[in-house]
């Protein structure tokens, strides 16, 4: 049996009431009608499509696309909020981790992110803690990109069971 898909249906559905809200002029929120908005609007219909439609790998491109969006949007109005990169990979790291929890597939994937995300977004406390202890550790902010290059060119190559 095919299973029923929601993606398409969903995106149509949110993209006419986006548009029917802009044509009456009613805004939500500030900057509503700008892309980050658009970006929600196709991830939710993602994450629609892998949870009521059991489509388990919508769930990834979900999470990441709504997340993006939502970064943008408090990016712009929240001063505290990070802009750095390691706010996407924690954003991949989410969405593999939600569709461990539906598919069992995918864990490693996912902490890995997780890992590298924490390590990007407090890299700066990391460093000033081991500092603290007597510890030098500004060395990795040079070599860190060739770690990611190594990670990624061992995950390539390396056998799966």
């Amino acid at each position: 049996m095919k299973k029923k898909s929601y993606l398409t249906g969903c995106i149509f559905l949110s993209f006419g009431i986006y548009f029917l809200l802009q044509h009456y002029h009613i805004s939500l929120f500030q900057g509503f009608y700008t892309w980050p908005t658009l970006l929600i609007i196709i991830g939710l219909g993602f994450l629609v499509n892998g949870y009521v439609g059991k489509d388990y790998d919508s769930i990834l491109p979900g999470v990441i696309l709504t997340g993006i969006g939502i970064h943008f949007h408090i990016t712009n109005n929240l001063p505290v909020w990070p802009e750095h990169s390691g706010i996407f990979l924690l954003l991949i790291a989410l969405g593999l981790l939600l569709r461990y929890v539906k598919t069992g597939s995918g864990l490693f994937s996912g902490i890995l992110f997780l890992t590298a995300a924490i390590l990007l977004l407090f890299f700066d406390k990391i460093v000033t803690w081991a500092n603290n202890f007597g510890y030098n550790l500004s060395f990795l902010h040079n070599i860190m990109p060739l770690i990611f290059i190594g990670i990624g060119i061992y995950l390539i190559y390396s056998k799966k069971k």
